[in-house]
């Protein structure tokens, strides 16, 4: 092999190691950033086989997506000085990455700059509402001031806000079993009001029952007491006249009627002397009777 032909070979490598070294690919799901001795100078956001130089320049990619930041769970004092444990979460976009890469140096370091921004955004948001408040339309209020702020906060870093939402809240242990005894004794003082006025309810009731069926019970004897004497007035009304239209039926009648009261009930039977005076109008014998 000739000096020609070693020298040929060793630019050819050279020639394609430098061409591999002076291109480089951009994914469509990422956006390139091109640094020329570690200073960001451009940015490649459009899928494709893209140019730099070699061994000058390299590159760093960042990811088009939509991201998750999920800072650690916080506590957090309300207004009416209850403590809730809140975790919080952020959906973000880079939309910038020059920017991003001035600002943020790193995904790490942004990371944990705006995790600690979250926090403390929802630290005086979420301090400023009530226990209550947290299960009421005012929480959503509270959820559109911190994507506000948020969104605010992240143009900065070059950087959009997508979305911010609260994961869960919970109650510490001591507080929730506070906040449980609580809610248990208010609901054993609200069932023992209801029993007492249920039970002043029945005893009202009972009482104007007992009044009014005294009051019935009352005008119910003084009518039959009316009507009595009425019944009363119109048979003796009936019985003087017949006695002063005819003696002999009135004495019969009368005679019936006694019997009719010393027997008392069907199938008793009442023994009597032949010379009683109740036998004087059933004896067929008698000359007075039917005449």
């Amino acid at each position: 092999m000739s000096k020609n032909m070693i020298i040929a070979g060793v630019l050819l490598i050279v020639g394609g190691f430098l061409g591999l070294s002076s291109v480089f690919t951009v994914h469509q799901v990422h956006q390139a950033l091109v640094l020329q001795l570690g200073n960001p100078i451009r940015v490649e956001s459009e899928p494709g086989l893209k140019f730099k130089i070699p061994f000058i320049q390299n590159v760093e990619y960042f990811d088009r997506r939509v991201l998750d930041l999920d800072p650690p769970a916080q506590e957090v004092i309300l207004a009416d000085q209850k403590r809730v444990n809140v975790d919080a979460f952020v959906r973000y976009r880079i939309v910038d990455p020059l920017e991003f890469k001035k600002r943020a140096v790193s995904d790490a370091n942004f990371r944990q700059v705006f995790g600690n921004r979250l926090n403390a955004s929802i630290r005086a948001e979420i301090g400023r509402i009530l226990l209550g408040d947290m299960l009421t339309e005012k929480r959503i209020e509270v959820m559109h001031e911190i994507t506000r702020q948020m969104k605010a906060q992240a143009a900065e870093f070059g950087t959009e806000v997508v979305d911010v939402r609260i994961g869960r809240t919970d109650l510490p242990e001591t507080t929730a079993l506070a906040v449980y005894n609580r809610m248990r004794s208010d609901r054993v003082a609200h069932a023992a009001e209801l029993r007492a006025n249920g039970e002043r309810e029945k005893l009202r009731i009972e009482a104007e029952a007992d009044k009014e069926r005294t009051i019935i019970l009352a005008e119910a004897q003084r009518k039959a007491q009316i009507l009595r004497g009425e019944g009363e007035a119109g048979r003796n009304a009936i019985l003087s006249t017949a006695f002063g239209t005819d003696m002999e039926f009135f004495q019969f009648y009368r005679s019936l009627e006694t019997m009719g009261e010393g027997l008392g009930g069907e199938g008793t039977p009442m023994v009597l002397s032949p010379e009683s005076k109740l036998l004087k109008f059933l004896d067929d014998t008698n000359p007075d009777f039917g005449n």
